[in-house]
């Protein structure tokens, strides 16, 4: 059984949020203060992360960048639910590490359907291991290696670069890997796309991104239709 942790101040909301994702076969625990949540983090490890962002005592930006930096936690798929519904929250949002942005005020199913798409399994292949030159990616294990060193990446950035990894040479366009990365409850713009694969790019120590089909490590490259 998968467990999810809730950080919301809305007494209302977080008791709505419990009674459902019970319901639906989830293992809940959480907060209604931002005070704690990271350590409570470390101590429960979570499968998934439901942060509101505007909360009374914290940010809940701060509290996804502090999870982010720690190995343990910089996996867990983290969605964020608020009222801070603009683009350019939203575009914050995803470049602060999380994995979705959920604007208030939402449908319980729509946000069930989104944690079930982060906890997805995946696929099942008869290949545990991708390489490409000196970039490994162990699906068994979820790790990512350049060289022998570990590069940290969010579950998202994790599932696109296996998605890449898996299909050399192909190109794709954004709506082809919102589907593939995302899934098809999705509800996010086509520049989250462009979002991580900044990310990733940085992450893997490339050039300058306004070049298209950067070399990512040594011989896996990002191709993007327009």
């Amino acid at each position: 059984m998968r467990k999810v942790l809730l950080i919301e101040d809305d007494l209302d909301l977080y008791q709505l949020l419990q009674y459902n994702l019970e319901r639906a076969g989830f293992r809940f625990t959480g907060s209604n203060t931002g005070k704690g949540a990271v350590e409570l983090c470390f101590k429960e490890r979570p499968d998934l992360i439901l942060l509101d962002i505007m909360l009374p005592d914290s940010s809940g930006f701060e509290i996804c960048a502090r999870l982010r930096n720690h190995t343990a936690m910089a996996g867990a798929p983290i969605i964020f639910l608020t009222a801070r519904g603009s683009e350019a929250d939203r575009v914050m949002g995803l470049e602060m590490g999380a994995n979705d942005y959920i604007v208030k005020p939402f449908s319980i199913r729509e946000l069930i359907a989104r944690v079930k798409v982060q906890l997805r399994p995946k696929e099942e292949t008869d290949t545990t291991v991708l390489r490409s030159g000196r970039l490994e990616l162990d699906r068994s294990r979820c790790q990512v290696s350049y060289n022998g060193d570990l590069i940290q990446l969010t579950a998202t950035e994790f599932r696109l670069l296996e998605f890449f990894m898996s299909r050399p040479g192909t190109v794709f366009n954004r709506g082809q890997l919102l589907n593939a990365v995302w899934g098809s409850s999705r509800s996010v713009i086509d520049r989250t796309v462009d979002v991580y694969i900044l990310r990733l790019r940085k992450k893997l120590e490339i050039g300058p991104p306004s070049c298209p089909g950067h070399q990512l490590g040594s011989r896996i490259r990002i191709q993007l239709q327009s």
